[in-house]
């Protein structure tokens, strides 16, 4: 499976071509004041495992952990610090819902801005699993996921 990484740290991101990644982009590292800001990311959700066997448990704080997903993860994102304020938000033309796994445990949400799902708040250092999942098993809508710092 091909992979694109994608480093942006302090205030340079030195892949600069890869502003908004492919659909096949898999990993991503960050630090505070990464640019640009948001980091752009297209693939293509979905998969035929359950999202709650997946993650084994049917809800978090976040909301509820609902949908369908392949095993891997759409994308791999690893934060070299602690990020006061970060958001991931994910856009679709389809209902989608997200599943976070990293330092700390499991997040999901569904519908945080109309039927776009997004997880906000403070992150510590260390690697996340992201899912974007759908409502109909082996769906595959197309989505964008923004990774924002805010400041």
């Amino acid at each position: 499976m091909r992979s694109h990484r994608f480093i942006a740290a302090g205030a340079i991101a030195l892949i600069p071509s890869l502003l908004v990644m492919p659909a096949f982009a898999e990993t991503a590292t960050i630090a505070p004041g990464f640019l640009p800001n948001p980091i752009t990311i297209k693939g293509v959700a979905g998969g035929a495992i359950d999202a709650v066997s997946l993650v084994n448990r049917q809800s978090t704080p976040t909301g509820e952990c609902t949908g369908f997903t392949k095993r891997e993860p759409h994308l791999t994102l690893t934060l070299r610090a602690f990020f006061n304020a970060l958001s991931i938000r994910v856009q679709s033309e389809e209902d989608t819902a997200l599943v976070i796994e990293g330092p700390g445990g499991v997040w999901c949400n569904d519908d945080e801005d109309n039927k776009n799902p997004g997880i906000a708040g403070q992150w510590l250092p260390g690697t996340y699993k992201i899912w974007v999942t759908t409502y109909a098993k082996d769906r595959t809508p197309a989505y964008t996921l923004r990774i924002r710092e805010s400041r």
